[in-house]
């Protein structure tokens, strides 16, 4: 095992390691890609682990916990668990941590999802010891102390819901996933006003989430730019304190789609979300590539520079001047949602609405090009593989694939079954929308936002 001071060496040698040339067997920014999104996968003592060795000097590591907002058993929870991360543990204060992490020219970095927990670091690729034992530290000894919640946490988890409360856009899609699938994944992915989470949480009932959090089978380890024989020997000598149980259980019952409509005032913009029934995630058991194909032939943002666009929705809002239109499918463990956000002025927003609707119904009754579709899914494919190249987004994919189902998110596969949708598939799934109770939510000025049985939505 590497001792104390090999690492305080180590850091005090980061700046001068970093002026040398690269060594001549690492590999450099021209090296050669495989041509694979795959992840090597393992198991150390019941830790769950993955890698991918990207060509490159640098690494990014994560740690994945399956202690997102669906998970909590108290609201807040997981904001809290998250801006308490590299806070200090038992062995390094916050000001070590950060000071090491600068002489390391090293980026810490955490966030959450509905379903999962990220604390992740991207350094040099010849200090993953150092991490990788440092991310053990944080799950497993990390001080959940009363004065350090209250003056670092608590600000931090305030500001997120000021943010939340000043954002039409946060408040549409937080109320559409709470139609959309009541508790669990309709959790407030943030802290909202209707939520008193200062009446549930303190460092004791955190660091009891965290108990169960970081216990064996509820988290992983990814690596990107990474050898795999590395990670292993690594995570099999650091984590050995793991526990394998927590004080608490996570649990979360199968995801049930219910649908329904929520109007909220507000007057500082105007944002309406159309939310139907998607597909989970490819781990999952309820994968539909042709939704994402859908979404793509949906589409509304332009991915080009100056240009309306040419997807379906982005033609619409071209009719109506100043409103932004973004269709997304947004997958989960054992569920999905594909969802239209619609925002800009109260008018422009209604009639987008309309046309939304309208185009729905088109694509189902078969008036659509076959060059659309095709076009559709090449823009479909290229999202999946766009956003299994970003670090965080193939990382949590991974990590989350691992926790919650065993197996990691092979992008590859991922893409070949999008290659495989067909245009009768992308219409079966326009009209199943239709079929369905849609979520539909209206944040702004009600007098002006339409209802959903107006724009002949059931709900």
């Amino acid at each position: 095992m590497l001792s104390r001071s090999s690492f305080g060496r180590q850091a005090q040698r980061a700046l001068q390691r970093q002026c040398r040339a690269q060594p001549a067997n690492r590999r450099g920014l021209a090296a050669p890609a495989s041509g694979s999104f795959n992840y090597d996968t393992g198991d150390a003592s019941g830790i769950k682990y993955a890698s991918r060795d990207m060509s490159g000097p640098t690494t990014t590591l994560a740690l994945v916990s399956k202690a997102g907002t669906r998970y909590q058993y108290l609201p807040g929870l997981t904001e809290g668990l998250e801006k308490y991360a590299y806070r200090g543990t038992e062995r390094r204060s916050a000001l070590r941590i950060v000071r090491e992490a600068e002489l390391l020219g090293a980026e810490l970095q955490t966030t959450h999802s509905r379903e999962s927990l990220i604390v992740g670091a991207k350094f040099l690729r010849d200090d993953l010891p150092y991490f990788v034992e440092l991310l053990a530290e944080v799950a497993t000894k990390t001080k959940y102390l009363p004065h350090v919640y209250h003056e670092e946490v608590m600000p931090l988890i305030a500001l997120a819901h000021k943010k939340f409360l000043a954002s039409t856009k946060e408040m549409a899609l937080s109320s559409v996933h709470g139609l959309a699938f009541h508790r669990g994944l309709g959790t407030p992915l943030y802290p909202s006003s209707s939520t008193p989470y200062t009446k549930y949480l303190d460092a004791d009932t955190i660091k009891e989430f965290a108990s169960a959090a970081y216990a064996k089978g509820n988290f992983a380890i990814v690596a990107n730019g990474a050898e795999h024989s590395d990670l292993s020997k690594w995570v099999g000598e650091f984590f050995t304190d793991v526990p394998s149980s927590g004080a608490q259980s996570l649990q979360s019952p199968q995801t049930k789609y219910y649908g329904g409509e929520e109007r909220i005032a507000h007057g500082s913009g105007n944002t309406m979300v159309l939310a139907f029934p998607g597909s989970s995630s490819y781990t999952g058991g309820f994968y539909k590539p042709e939704i994402a194909v859908l979404a793509a032939l949906l589409g509304g943002e332009s991915s080009i520079k100056w240009s309306t666009g040419f997807s379906l929705l982005s033609k619409a809002a071209f009719k109506h001047p100043g409103v932004s239109v973004q269709t997304k499918s947004a997958i989960y463990s054992d569920a999905g949602l594909l969802y239209v956000v619609i925002h800009g002025s109260a008018k422009q927003v209604a009639g987008t609405a309309q046309e939304v609707v309208k185009t729905i119904k088109s694509i189902a009754g078969g008036e659509i090009s076959k060059e659309d579709i095709t076009k559709a899914r090449a823009m479909a494919k290229f999202k999946e593989l766009e956003h299994g190249q970003t670090i965080m987004g193939s990382l949590e994919l991974t990590g989350a694939g691992l926790v919650q189902g065993g197996k990691p998110y092979q992008l590859d596969e991922t893409a070949k079954a999008i290659d495989g949708v067909t245009e009768d598939q992308v219409k079966k799934a326009a009209k199943s929308l239709l079929d369905y109770r849609a979520s539909v939510s209206s944040v702004g000025d009600l007098f002006q936002l339409p209802f959903a049985e107006e724009l002949g939505l059931k709900v």
